[in-house]
């Protein structure tokens, strides 16, 4: 007998283990038609009417490192290892994060007898490490003896993605920096320029500007590709914040807002890579800037935790209800298409640094971001 339990989302209902049995079984046989799905290069499963595999081709068995029959009865997100598959009540499609999920969505819509084609942002963590994929997904209906079933194909077009945000973003904005050096150049070259020290240390703080930019990309990079080098060594909490904060006191994200050190930050010494940590935390201070109206005030500090250290960022913006549990998704922003690198990196390089990074968006408190580090990298 199926079990049946109320849901967020999609049905949580399974089939019993006999009619899993009797639907592998239809897929079981080593006929053509099963060598041809071996032979498919796309990761393809086929679901039956819960939402669970039934068949799962070499592809497929192969991204996960599990054998297929272990896989029978599960459905795509548990085998694939989301980050949401365990938080509703009937595992994979049930939570309140799959509302938004582009498999769930194509997988419901398939089994009302529509083809779907969907984008879908998978996060999922694999020995210790968050990885995000960019899957696009395909669902097919079918019909066979009778019962109703799903061809669940899926592309990793993480690389793709990933490309098209560069271009939009990092290349984007460091010609618009590389512009303004120019305009600057241009005005030097005229030679009826006033003021001109003012202009040389705009042309300075722009070159600076597209060096960290590319810095960040190439650190980015390097993370996700599991290369990135950390460089320990002592860190103090209360001057690496009154840094980062001098620092984007200037930025074009603080224009009109006022940024504040909490008077009870406390100072404290600890071992991690003051880089990352310094991009980590001017990220969640970009994050509050941009977030906030002008006038308004960014509130930043630092103490002790049970762990070690931990950062917080505040301001007073609201994040949607429908946003927050995607904040950390790479290329997901509230702030438009294509910015979500900021978020996405900060949780990533905290990760890199054994810590944990948090946050809390309520309408009459604001939104928090709290970062946790260990007072000595493992």
């Amino acid at each position: 007998m199926s079990l049946k339990v109320a849901t967020h989302f999609a049905s949580a209902e399974r089939a019993a283990a006999a009619d899993i049995s009797r639907q592998v079984d239809y897929f079981s046989e080593r006929g053509l038609t099963r060598y041809l799905l071996e032979a498919v290069p796309t990761h393809l499963a086929i679901l039956n009417g819960q939402r669970q595999i039934v068949y799962a081709n070499r592809s497929l068995i192969d991204l996960v490192g599990e054998e297929e029959i272990f896989l029978h009865g599960r459905r795509p997100g548990e085998v694939l290892r989301c980050t949401h598959s365990d938080e509703g009540p009937g595992g994979c499609g049930t939570s309140k994060a799959c509302s938004t999920c582009g498999a769930i969505l194509a997988i419901l819509s398939s089994l009302t007898g529509k083809r779907e084609e969907r984008e879908c942002c998978l996060v999922r963590t694999t020995d210790g490490r968050t990885e995000v994929l960019n899957l696009m997904v395909f669902a097919t209906p079918f019909e066979y003896q009778g019962e109703r079933f799903t061809v669940f194909a899926v592309n990793d077009i993480s690389h793709e993605k990933r490309r098209r945000t560069l271009e939009r973003l990092f290349f984007h904005d460091v010609l618009n920096m590389a512009g303004g050096v120019r305009g600057f150049a241009d005005l030097l070259r005229s030679g009826e320029l006033v003021g001109r020290e003012e202009v040389f240390q705009r042309i300075h703080d722009a070159a600076q500007r597209i060096i960290e930019e590319i810095e960040a990309q190439r650190t980015l990079a390097a993370a996700e590709n599991g290369e990135l080098r950390i460089e320990s060594g002592s860190v103090s909490s209360r001057m690496l914040l009154e840094e980062t904060v001098a620092f984007y006191r200037h930025h074009n994200a603080a224009g009109g807002r006022t940024i504040h050190i909490d008077d009870d930050s406390e100072e404290v010494f600890f071992e991690s890579d003051r880089t990352l940590l310094g991009r980590v935390l001017g990220n969640m201070i970009k994050n509050a800037l941009e977030g906030s109206q002008k006038g308004e005030t960014v509130s930043v500090g630092c103490r002790r935790s049970p762990i070690g250290v931990e950062f917080l960022v505040h301001n007073g913006a609201v994040i949607p209800k429908e946003s927050q549990h995607q904040i950390f998704r790479r290329s997901f922003s509230t702030k438009g298409k294509d910015r979500g690198l900021g978020t996405y990196s900060m949780k990533l390089l905290t990760e890199y640094l054994q810590g944990e990074i948090s946050f809390t968006s309520q309408e009459e408190k604001g939104t928090l971001f709290v970062a946790r580090y260990p007072l000595k990298l493992a």
